[in-house]
């Protein structure tokens, strides 16, 4: 880094803003500091040729050679998300990339047409570039200039259940005993009718019935519907499996139909969870100031980055409403996430799609930035330490794995041919 921190805060100093037009692009010259934003580059990288998620990375740098990365990654739609990371150009080159609020809102406003999953993944990982290059000019972790740590142990997490018969998963509680892991997440199988037979329903709740015999009564269970389940449906489930005392039930329904969800909610103590599709914290309102919710799980890499994931977790706060963000794509956007856990006050658990037993990408994310990135130390994820979001990444480490193009989520349909939630 090309500036220390005696000659960064020597440059913050402000000086009176002259009377000017709210459209002059001038307005915010007289004030901030002297560092400005020289290029941005957004890079498609795929550890597989057939991925459905390739990786999004925005690299953003400056004029005092302080560099910062994000992630913009969006399944199914990363050649769309990379092309809007090139539209927002006009918004980054030459501006001061510690005004990231202005910087949210103008890119968030100035698109006229409000932000949809394309947008917000842009967004996203230019946001979470601009906070790293923050912490690194201030020379601390993004964490602390967010007012964390709340817990210096880390933040407690949980991984995937990988496995469905009772062997595997007793495999599985084995492997948490040891290592302090306290919490997983499950499914359940198949697709659901709007109005579903009985059988299909008692599959499902066997199902949730074998995660808890599996695991043993200590551990926590998540189960994701994954919005398969229709209000109908999912109001059985949810009654049915209260004696579990389940953590949460994830996308009982679509989380755009809030009146649904909030007849869900009603039928059981179960916690109920959403929020992975929504997008940035306009996107949340109506769920939070209705109560119908316990838990919302916004991902980094859609709603809007840091800056709208902290914000979200303070209107979640003021509604009694826990924080348990989703996180399924790459490296980035997960430590991303982890610096706003460790500064929301009601911060319950956060997801890493991954098992107890590291995977190919971990092994990548391991070579790109030289450390067990997104696994958990006794049941937590470990803070960083570093300035910023705590680690560097070459551009010629993503070469390996060049951008295979797009590729369409799963497409899943009725026995009837209509078309299924999966």
């Amino acid at each position: 880094m090309n500036m220390d921190r005696r000659s960064f805060l020597s440059a913050c100093g402000c000086a009176p803003m002259a009377m000017q037009t709210a459209m002059d692009p001038g307005l915010f010259n007289s004030v901030g500091t002297k560092v400005r934003v020289t290029r941005m580059k957004v890079f498609g990288v795929s550890l597989t040729p057939d991925s459905d998620r390739p990786y999004v990375f925005v690299k953003i740098e400056t004029n005092q050679g302080v560099v910062g990365w994000g992630e913009a990654t969006l399944e199914g739609k990363a050649a769309a998300v990379m092309a809007c990371v090139e539209d927002f150009k006009e918004h980054i080159i030459g501006a001061d990339p510690m005004m990231v609020e202005h910087l949210w809102q103008s890119m968030y406003v100035h698109s006229f047409y409000r932000a949809g999953p394309v947008i917000g993944s842009a967004i996203s990982g230019i946001d979470q570039a601009l906070w790293d290059i923050r912490g690194k000019l201030m020379g601390m972790p993004v964490y602390k200039l967010l007012g964390g740590a709340y817990d210096t142990r880390g933040v407690r997490g949980y991984y995937h259940m990988r496995g469905t018969t009772l062997a595997q998963l007793r495999e599985q509680r084995e492997i948490a005993r040891q290592e302090g892991i306290t919490c997983f997440k499950g499914g359940i199988p198949g697709y659901y009718e709007w109005i579903d037979t009985s059988a299909k329903i008692r599959g499902a709740v066997k199902a949730m019935e074998l995660l808890r015999e599996g695991l043993g009564p200590d551990i926590d269970i998540g189960v994701d519907f994954h919005a398969k389940t229709s209000p109908s449906v999912a109001a059985v489930l949810v009654k049915e499996v209260e004696p579990l005392n389940l953590l949460f039930v994830e996308e009982p329904c679509p989380p755009e139909n809030v009146k649904a969800m909030a007849r869900i909610s009603a039928r059981s103590t179960t916690p109920i969870a959403t929020g992975e599709r929504l997008i940035a914290s306009y996107g949340c309102r109506e769920l939070i100031e209705s109560g119908v919710v316990d838990i919302l799980q916004p991902d980094i890499n859609h709603t809007g980055g840091i800056t709208a994931l902290w914000k979200i977790g303070a209107m979640a706060d003021f509604a009694g409403i826990s924080m348990a963000p989703h996180a399924c794509e790459g490296p980035i956007g997960g430590l991303a996430t982890i610096h706003v856990d460790a500064a929301t006050p009601n911060f319950l658990v956060q997801e890493i799609c991954s098992g107890v037993k590291p995977e190919m990408k971990e092994k990548v994310w391991e070579e790109w930035l030289g450390f067990p990135a997104m696994r958990m130390v006794q049941g937590r994820f470990p803070l960083p330490e570093k300035p910023g979001l705590g680690f560097e990444l070459k551009e010629e480490s993503l070469k390996k794995y060049p951008f295979a193009g797009t590729k369409a989520m799963a497409r899943v349909f009725h026995e009837d041919g209509s078309v299924a939630e999966w």
